[in-house]
């Protein structure tokens, strides 16, 4: 393992900064939208949380233009934070669209949670006496949709300490 950190410098996380709310800004480029649900998660996680992410930006002659990470800052403008984490991605990306492309790479690089991956999350946590309730706020799913992640995972298991009686008598 090298011990020389003088290669972090080149990267953004390594200068995660605090600046005032009021001069981060979207950009007017980002086709990325997120539901009123996952929007609702999200609060919840920074709430709960906190920041476990800065927002990506740009520093700009006014303020800071976000590159990635609109969702977080709006969430943060939401709960009236005064100020936000950010860090400014390299300064060689000064060209309108390496920015576009950085926040495309950004928006696609998060891929998809797989259903048998989830199913199997939600069942863990209903082993350990998670309510569906709990469940869905916590991952920010609808009933439904932990109903059928149970089931997917096996319906037999999720129910076993369940009582049923006899549909048909002979």
């Amino acid at each position: 393992m090298e011990n020389n950190l003088e290669w972090t410098k080149n990267h953004p996380v390594s200068s995660v900064m605090w600046v005032p709310a009021d001069i981060v800004y979207a950009n007017d480029y980002n086709p990325n939208t997120v539901a009123p649900p996952e929007m609702e998660l999200l609060k919840i996680s920074i709430e709960s949380d906190g920041f476990t992410q800065p927002i990506v930006v740009w520093k700009t002659d006014t303020g800071y233009e976000v590159v990635d990470g609109f969702h977080r800052h709006k969430v943060g403008k939401l709960l009236k934070m005064s100020h936000l984490p950010v860090v400014i991605i390299n300064s060689d990306r000064t060209d309108k669209g390496d920015r576009i492309a950085s926040t495309i790479r950004h928006n696609r690089a998060r891929g998809k949670h797989q259903v048998g991956s989830m199913s199997e999350i939600v069942q863990d946590l209903a082993k350990r006496n998670w309510n569906d309730t709990k469940i869905g706020r916590e991952l920010g799913m609808e009933p439904d949709e932990v109903l059928r992640l149970k089931q997917i995972g096996g319906l037999a298991e999720m129910f076993s300490d369940s009582e049923f009686s006899e549909a048909w008598e002979a």
